[in-house]
């Protein structure tokens, strides 16, 4: 799960990391409102949406009177934004961070990110505020300088002050620089992320270390502990496909390509998507089902499916361990009647049960396309995508 900027940074303002002044804002009146509630005489106007690269995009402006914030207000809240991280098609604005102006002295960047060969969180951070990372850890490694974080120790102060040197904060704001380090793995740590950047981190020229952005993302499977976060989605900026799909515990990812994927399991699923693009292919999502599959949840993944117009195929390939094969056959033949299907189907099962499955698919008088093993399934249902008829 993903927040706001203005989200981001409430959380940064309990756990001590400072931030600019800044106000939300939802209407063109409200902006205008928050400059003035804000007071000074230059504002930042930022469009809010969950994705990078706002700035050049156009979605992050200098106001320097009341009518200039009105006017950016007006040309920022509703227009489509288009960003490397949101692809051609963009994202709808509609909602604002107001913010008071920052004396900027120097860019810096810092995020904490979970490092899966170390087994640890990582603090990563760089000289090279306000650029894309990616580029500068492709052109410029030697830049990104990173330390992992005992667990038990948490951000240790000399690993705070080291990174801190080493990325170029002034010598009088180290210990600043290390605080500020430290709270930020502190909320990541309670908060459950997955993720938290700061790009840019700003030395200011009154002597501060500054948050000038805040990007968090949170571990789904911890947000039960967490309602106050959860409070905080917006689901404007999720696919609303994969919001239904939640609502049903579907793991639920929405591609660009034409053929539907039901699996159970996560890496089997990764694994079906291959194989159905060595073949030829194009998957139209991922979809795990889980171990605990109902009719109701197939029934539902099916519909969900189905709502893609490009849909032209879909293949239901089945481990039985803890799902047993005749459940999820049952369970696929009720979907398929309930819906209406219309689009070839191709079932391959495999595990507990196999052949009460398959048995129950042979004698549900539906069109369902059998497959053998992974290769077999795949290659029938990129053929039934292109209209080459499959013997079921």
């Amino acid at each position: 799960m993903n927040i706001h900027e203005y989200q981001g940074k409430e959380l940064f303002r309990k756990y001590g990391v400072a931030t600019p002044r800044g106000i939300p804002a939802f209407t063109v009146e409200e902006a205008v409102a928050a400059a003035k509630s804000l007071g000074g005489s230059i504002w930042v106007v930022k469009a809010q949406i969950h994705a990078g690269g706002r700035g050049k995009g156009g979605g992050v402006k200098l106001a320097r009177s009341a009518d200039e914030v009105k006017s950016l207000a007006q040309q920022m809240l509703g227009m489509t934004l288009v960003t490397h991280q949101t692809g051609p098609q963009g994202r709808v604005v509609r909602r604002l961070l107001v913010e008071e102006g920052a004396d900027i002295k120097k860019e810096l960047y810092a995020a904490l990110v979970v490092d899966r060969v170390l087994q640890r969180v990582v603090l990563m951070a760089s000289s090279e505020g306000g650029m894309d990372i990616e580029e500068v850890a492709a052109k410029t490694p030697e830049k990104i300088h990173k330390v992992a974080i005992d667990p038990m120790k948490g951000l240790e102060d000399a690993q705070g002050e080291e990174i801190a040197k080493k990325i170029g904060v002034p010598a009088n704001l180290v210990a600043q620089a290390r605080d500020l380090f430290k709270n930020l793995y502190k909320c990541f740590d309670e908060c459950d992320c997955s993720l938290v950047e700061v790009n840019p981190l700003i030395v200011t020229g009154d002597g501060r270390v500054v948050a000038l952005d805040a990007k968090l993302n949170f571990d789904d499977n911890a947000l039960f502990r967490h309602p106050d976060i959860v409070a905080m989605r917006d689901l404007d900026e999720e696919d609303p496909a994969e919001v239904e799909a939640s609502k049903f515990d579907l793991n639920y990812i929405q591609l660009d390509g034409d053929i539907g994927c039901l699996v159970n399991g996560a890496g089997l699923a990764m694994a079906t998507m291959d194989t159905i693009k060595l073949f030829g292919g194009n998957p139209a999502n991922f979809l795990d089902v889980g171990g605990g599959a109902t009719t109701e949840k197939v029934t539902e993944a099916f519909k969900i499916m189905l709502r893609n117009p490009k849909l032209a195929a879909i293949l239901v390939n089945i481990f039985g361990g803890i799902m047993k094969c005749d459940v999820i056959a049952s369970g696929v033949v009720a979907a398929a009647k309930q819906v209406g299907l219309k689009v070839p189907l191709v079932v391959r099962l495999e595990g507990t049960n196999v052949d009460l499955g398959k048995k129950i698919l042979a004698d549900s008088g539906l069109p369902i396309i059998s497959a053998n093993d992974m290769g077999d399934a795949a290659k029938k249902v990129v053929a039934a995508a292109k209209g080459v008829a499959v013997a079921a």
